[in-house]
Formats: structure tokens, sequence, C-alpha cells
């Protein structure tokens, strides 16, 4: 019979994920990551959420404290890089230095367990003629979380599986049913598990950096009013900028050495390229040369034509330029751009400022 572990948040994608692997034949272990105290799904509520998930099925459960690692790789990741201007990204650092990388670490070396199953919706495949595992979207495109995983070494996405790739949101829910899972109703997290546990990014980053009043200036440096700390701005946003204006202003810029927030119009918020760093070419080799794709520079944008460009890599890691064939609105330093062929996910990156 073969073995896999499998990550549990105490939701209900990871419950039908075990599920589903436990009624296939599979010899499931849950694991549970101990991230940090509070409420959420990823928190306390979440373990105990699991733990009743695993009596259910009658599985083992292990929880691994990780609440040091989440407070590196995550925590001071995100204050470092919203005190320095940028928006980071934490779900696909978390992803790869919190989760899937401990996760078969501790299967392997604790449980002498080689693979590992989640509740995201994505797949994977091997390509026959060069072996290497291939990323690909999710058959719901509405839920599909490749933008992601796009981080993910070869070594994990050849241990690792993901039973709801080939299933809708919908259908999900009906399998919890099916099986009497009390997930089944469990409502959905809807922001990350930091903003579930603190109330909203603004109280999370106010506890690690203070206020520090500035001005909020339009391109030429004229002063349109003041902000309370850069942290809490950036590219694109609209809302909550408390100045008047005769036409909508976005931000588009966060000047650290001068502490000032610039905004402009919607038109000046467009770019047409973007350098991208730390690229993990996930389901090719890295190219020698530029390719077409079609490149995604938000979770939720849509993804659009562009020339991926390969640049002399930095500290080790590849770089490239993302030319896109239309302007982007919101183009933000510290988030992932993607691209794809068609459902296959080629590589991505960070963008630089």
């Amino acid at each position: 019979m073969s073995k896999v572990v499998v990550g549990l948040s105490g939701g209900v994608d990871s419950s039908v994920a075990a599920a589903l692997l436990h009624h296939q034949g599979y010899e499931v272990v849950g694991l549970t990551l101990w991230l940090m105290k509070g409420k959420g799904q990823c928190c306390s509520e979440g373990m105990v959420d699991a733990a009743r998930l695993c009596e259910e099925l009658n599985i083992p459960h292990h929880i691994v404290d990780s609440r040091d690692v989440f407070q590196e790789n995550i925590v001071d990741y995100l204050v470092n890089g919203y005190g320095n201007g940028i928006t980071p990204l934490p779900c696909s650092q978390c992803n790869k230095a919190v989760k899937f990388g401990p996760m078969l670490k501790y299967a392997r070396e604790e449980l002498g367990i080689d693979r590992i199953a989640t509740g995201h919706y994505a797949r994977v495949t091997q390509n026959p003629k060069t072996g290497r595992y291939e990323l690909r979207r999710a058959v719901d495109l509405n839920k599909d979380q490749s933008y992601f995983l796009y981080d993910l070494p070869q070594e994990v996405l050849a241990q690792v599986i993901f039973p709801l790739g080939n299933q809708t949101k919908a259908e999900t829910r009906q399998v919890a049913a099916q099986f009497n899972l009390h997930t089944a109703e469990k409502p959905e997290s809807q922001d990350l598990c930091l903003i579930e546990a603190h109330g909203s990014m603004r109280d999370f980053l106010d506890k690690y950096l203070a206020p520090q009043r500035g001005d909020i200036v339009d391109q030429t440096g004229k002063v349109l009013g003041q902000h309370d700390g850069i942290h809490h701005y950036t590219i694109g946003q609209r809302k909550g900028l408390g100045i008047a204006a005769a036409e909508p202003l976005y931000v588009i810029g966060l000047d650290v050495g001068r502490n000032q927030v610039i905004v402009g119009d919607r038109t000046s918020a467009h770019r047409m390229e973007c350098t991208v760093q730390r690229v993990n070419w996930v389901s090719i080799p890295e190219p020698s040369a530029p390719i077409r794709a079609q490149a995604q520079s938000r979770y939720r944008s849509a993804p659009v034509n562009a020339t991926i460009i390969p640049l002399e890599s930095q500290d080790g890691h590849a770089r490239v330029r993302i030319t896109f064939d239309e302007p982007q609105f919101g183009i933000t330093p510290g988030q992932a751009a993607v691209w794809y062929d068609g459902d296959l996910l080629l590589g991505g990156g960070l963008i630089e400022p």
C-alpha cells in the first residue's frame, strides 16, 4: 500500500484531499504545521479541525511546531519588504520555505514516507520525453493556485500529489458532503493567514513598523497630502489616499529615501515591462534566447502575451525581463510574475523595484 503525508490546514480543501487519497487506498498520515498563535485556518482553530478530521478518517495526525521557521521566512520577510517600499508575496515564499520543503523533509526523515499531498488546486504531469515534472493550472481556473506554486523545485514536484487539480471547488464541497466530513460547510478563508490572525495587514504591520509621517506627492513633486508610513501603501492603490483631486489618483511609486508616496492618474500606473529576479524555471530548462508566453503579474490578473528575455544571473539566481504586448496596470515590486504556455507554468519570479 502506498503511503502519503497530507498537509492539513483544517479547511475543506485539505480535508477532501486526505479523504480522497484514503478512499483510493493510500495509507494516509495527516500533518499540520503550527505556524503562529491566534485564530485562522492555519492556527489553533485549524489544528483542532485537522485533528478531528484524522479521527473521522481513522488516520494518524502529526503536528510540527513551525513557528520559528514561519517567523523568519514570512513575518520577517514581510516586515522587511514593506519597510523597504515593496509589497512582498508571502504565499509563494511560504509554500517553498515553510510548507512543501519542510513537509517533504519531515515525511522522509521522521516517517519514512516519500510522497506528500496538499489541497492546492494545481496539477503535476511528467514530460515523457525529458522526464521533467511540469506544473499546470487546475481544471477550475477560478481556483487555480499554480501562480503561488511557481517556486517549487523539481525534487518537490516529483513527490507531490494534488488530488483536487482535476475538479472544481463545487465538486470538492460535494465530495466532503459524501464523506460526511465535518469541514464540508466550513467557510472558505478569504484572506492571508496573517490578516485573519491580526484583523488587517495594516494592524499586522503596525505591530512591527512605527508610524513615520511623510508627503504624498504627484510626479512633479507637488505635495498633495500626508501619509503615516509608506508601508501602508502599494503600487496601484486608489482607496485610502486621503487626498482630494479632480480625477482618481493611484499610487505609482514609493520613495523610501524621501519617505514619499508618489501618485498619478491611471495611465501613469501602467508599464510595458518589468525585470524579474530569483526566477525558477519550473517546467522547462532555462532558455538561452527570448521566448513567447502568456505572462501574469498579479494573481487575479489575466495572462497576456509577452516576451520573456533571459538576463545575466545575479547571486546565482536567474533573472528575466518581461516585455508585455500591451501596458499592464499596477505592476508591483515584490509580487510574483509568472508565465505560461497555455496551462503549463513555464517559470516565475519576483518583480524587481
